[in-house]
């Protein structure tokens, strides 16, 4: 029998549970966000202050954006590289055009919206229905887009957008009790957050973290994987599209906005624990990861780390990050192998045997498909697969 009491057990359970999500990459991101956080306010107690807090938010938003946009394809088991490019893009298309006419303010946003649309469709079906990698993909279409950006400007700033258009990016809604201001950039990422919390719990979600897990077992099931890779191309440039947007109005025209960009995303996704080659992450993941970055790189800037550092330091959190990340996976796959050969030693009376199912207080990966978890059959072998 076993000796524990129950209520002893389950205080137990409890404490296990909870490191296992701390050591988790998406546990122990968030505490490395509060932890920064907190770095800063120690530093400078005047980040706390609401005021501050939004302006913080406000310069996150266009990274967070573009993370959001980057996670539909890395969750999917692909790249995009091109996402820095199309934000130049934008925000030299937006200084060209509209220039200091309010009028042309609308009617330039609609192109700019068809231009991350096509941008998008161009990357996905290159991918998908060409069967080139994504990473070749998108690394010529942002090679192209900024030859292109270069040839049209010269490589020189050009005037600002006209003052309607530069609103969105650096102007809010004045007179909010306590905080102030309340910019728009900060409520077009939570309509970015909300949209893209709702899609992912969407059959398409569900299929885009299925492809990244088993392209040729989501096919098997009925779905069309070209077409959902696609669309997650799409949301990724219009993201990098609203991005270009806010930084029009809150950076200005110049030929250099937006570079690095998609370097930065990726990092962000990934320290969110969000896997690349696919399969398994969360939006909020990407989020937390994004705002993770910026926390890291205000906290360098108040200990006076030099800029340059900064792209050293996003190479260091990628490695390390995606190393943790296969760490603990890996520890997580082993897991019912070593549960499965103690079950003749554990004590079938016992409510927290990790075989039983009724009494199993082990938290399950939400992100390991049926297939994964219930199917000893290897559905990647193809033809081959099915006539063994």
């Amino acid at each position: 029998m076993n000796s524990r009491t129950p209520e002893t057990h389950l205080g137990d359970g409890g404490l296990r549970r909870l490191i296992e999500r701390i050591a988790d990459p998406r546990g122990a991101v968030v505490v490395l966000l509060i932890v920064i956080l907190i770095a800063i306010v120690v530093l400078n107690p005047s980040f706390a202050e609401p005021g501050a807090l939004m302006r913080f938010i406000q310069r996150v938003s266009p990274v967070a954006i573009v993370a959001i946009g980057q996670y539909f394809v890395i969750v999917s088991g692909e790249f995009d590289l091109s996402m820095g490019a199309v934000v130049t893009a934008q925000v030299m298309t937006a200084g060209h055009l509209i220039g200091e006419d309010d009028s042309k303010t609308v009617p330039v946003l609609i192109i700019m919206l068809v231009i991350g649309v096509v941008v998008g469709i161009v990357n996905g079906l290159a991918t998908t229905l060409l069967k080139v990698p994504s990473f070749i993909v998108t690394l010529g279409t942002m090679l192209v887009i900024h030859g292109a950006v270069m040839w049209w400007t010269g490589g020189a700033a050009t005037g600002n957008p006209a003052e309607s258009f530069r609103q969105l990016g650096r102007g809010g809604i004045e007179g909010i009790p306590v905080l102030g201001l309340l910019p728009y950039a900060v409520l077009i990422l939570i309509a970015a957050i909300v949209f893209a919390v709702w899609i992912s719990r969407r059959p398409f979600g569900r299929t885009v973290v299925a492809i990244g897990d088993n392209a040729q077992a989501v096919s098997f099931a009925g779905a069309n994987v070209w077409r959902t890779k696609t669309l997650a191309f799409v949301l990724s440039s219009l993201a990098a599209t609203v991005a270009g947007v806010l930084l029009a109005g809150y950076a200005g025209v110049h030929p250099s906005v937006g570079q690095g960009y998609e370097f930065t995303a990726i990092t962000a996704v990934v320290l969110g624990g969000v896997v690349l080659g696919g399969g398994r992450g969360t939006v909020i993941g990407a989020l937390i990861g994004a705002f993770t970055l910026e926390s890291l790189f205000t906290l360098l800037n108040f200990t006076s780390v030099p800029a340059t550092m900064r792209d050293a330091i996003q190479g260091a959190i990628i490695i390390a990050a995606v190393a943790y990340s296969g760490v603990v996976f890996a520890k997580k796959r082993k897991r019912p192998t070593t549960s499965a050969d103690s079950t003749s030693a554990s004590d079938p009376t016992d409510p927290t045997d990790p075989t039983d199912p009724a009494g199993s207080t082990e938290p399950r990966d939400p992100s390991t498909t049926s297939a994964e978890a219930s199917s000893p059959i290897q559905l990647t072998g193809g033809d081959d697969a099915a006539r063994k």
